[in-house]
């Protein structure tokens, strides 16, 4: 568990770190077409949640590979941490905003971290536990889904406030 706990703390760092960098990586790349579908195009909700998914999903194929013999739990608790992390971010955002009545750009950094800790709490708790083992195929799944709508949903957004730029 040791070993575990240690991979969940620099995947912490790592998320939190190659988020923070991924929110620039569109503009840095000249608007690129391509890298807008892994990349927030713009201030809306919808793309920030990119900034947890996509380096969390990275991390947790390197955590899997890495861990997949000595914990067998890790396949479907990293994607319960991916969806859990990912959807925490509106869930944070919409819910201090909604009391507070607007944004304030030190908590929506923290809205960042504290959903990138959520997610690694799943990931480290669900893999000791095995309580989702028997939904690695359904979370994955969900997976494919929320990336295949991150890149449709990136040029082709629906008109609902998730998606809409302040």
């Amino acid at each position: 568990m040791k070993k575990l706990k240690r991979y969940c703390i620099i995947g912490i760092l790592f998320v939190i770190v190659a988020g923070t960098l991924a929110h620039f990586v569109y503009d840095w790349s000249g608007q690129n077409f391509i890298v807008g579908f892994f990349f927030p195009v713009n201030e809306s909700t919808w793309e920030h949640m990119k900034l947890c998914f996509f380096p969390m999903l990275l991390y947790s194929l390197y955590l899997i590979y890495m861990m997949k013999d000595t914990q067998p739990g890790i396949c479907s608790a990293s994607a319960a941490g991916i969806l859990s992390g990912t959807f925490a971010i509106p869930v944070l955002f919409y819910t201090y905003t909604g009391i507070l009545g607007r944004n304030f750009l030190p908590l929506d950094i923290g809205v960042f971290v504290i959903s990138v800790i959520l997610a690694f709490i799943t990931v480290y708790k669900l893999t000791v536990s095995f309580k989702a083992t028997r939904c690695t195929k359904f979370l994955w799944f969900a997976i494919s889904i929320l990336g295949l709508c991150f890149v449709l949903f990136t040029y082709f957004p629906p008109n609902l406030a998730l998606f809409r730029n302040p």
